[in-house]
This record gives structure tokens, C-alpha cells and sequence, in this order.
């Protein structure tokens, strides 16, 4: 089964984020992930993926241009029916990581995704909205984004 993940990063932050959650997926037995920077996707591979996964860094409390330029213009690329997930980088923790998820996952449901996070169902980490990387925080945060990624694998098999 295939899921992608399309992520932006100018510094190598997020792009690293997008990386850990790859090697969660992986863990789940069957499992191919496809990591895309967004001014270079796979079309085909993000069609056949049973999930995708967005990744953004955090600019002035919302999603970068990069991201919602993509989702203004990706009219051609059918995301209906597939599971979606969002996270995000940030400098600070008040730093409006939780507003750049949010207007992702608005495009997530204007695009037919089946939106999915885990939530506090499946226990720690709670990951309500989606994993957020706090600047000099990482290895903190490497189990939560592992985790998330092995959660949707886990739920895009059982549902598909």
C-alpha cells in the first residue's frame, strides 16, 4: 500500500519531520512511503496513495504561501477519499502551529479527505491536530512524529 507525504521546507526542519514520520510508516508491514518536496511531487504515486500527509513550517501563525498556493492550484490532483494528516514546524510553542494545521486540514475537507490524527483515543502522545516540532526541540519530538506516522499506516490499512 502506498502513502505519500508532501511537505515545503526552506531550512531542512520540516523536510526532517517528514522523514521521521516516513520511517513510521515503514515500520507497518506493507507499507511504501513516497517524501515529496511540494515543487516536486510524484502525481502518479500521490494518486495511488491510500494516504497523504502535509507538512508545513509555521510563518506569522499560519501555513506557508508555498502550501496554499499548491492547494489553490492542485485542482487535477483528487485527494477524495484518502486519509489525510497534517503537521507542522514552529519556532515557539505559541508560534501558531496549531492555526497552520487547522487551514490544511480546512483544504483537507474541501478535498474529500478522510482527516486523521490519532487524537488522545490511542493514548501518549496525544496528537490531537497533528505533531508539531518546536526550533532545538527535535530529538524531543522524534517519538511523537514516529508515532504518527506508524498511527496512519496502521488506520490506512485497516480501513483499505
Amino acid at each position: 500500500m502506498k502513502l505519500s507525504i508532501i511537505y515545503f521546507s526552506k531550512t531542512g526542519n520540516t523536510k526532517e519531520m517528514a522523514r521521521i514520520i516516513e520511517q513510521g510508516m515503514q515500520s507497518v508491514r506493507d507499507i511504501e512511503v513516497g517524501v515529496f518536496d511540494i515543487a516536486d511531487i510524484n502525481y502518479d504515486f500521490v494518486s495511488e496513495s491510500k494516504a497523504v500527509i502535509f507538512g508545513t513550517p509555521t510563518y506569522y501563525a499560519n501555513t506557508c504561501w508555498q502550501v496554499k498556493k499548491w492547494f489553490d492550484e492542485s485542482r487535477e490532483c483528487h485527494l477524495e477519499g484518502k486519509i489525510g494528516g497534517v503537521f507542522a514546524t514552529a519556532d515557539y510553542a505559541q508560534g501558531g502551529a496549531d492555526t497552520a494545521i487547522l487551514t490544511i486540514i480546512n483544504h483537507l475537507m474541501v478535498k474529500g479527505m478522510l482527516v486523521y490524527s490519532g487524537g488522545s483515543a490511542l493514548g501518549k502522545p496525544y496528537i490531537h491536530l497533528g505533531p508539531v516540532a518546536l526550533k532545538g526541540d527535535h530529538e524531543d519530538c522524534r517519538k511523537m512524529f514516529y508515532v504518527f506516522g506508524k498511527r496512519i499506516a496502521e488506520k490506512a490499512k485497516q480501513i483499505f
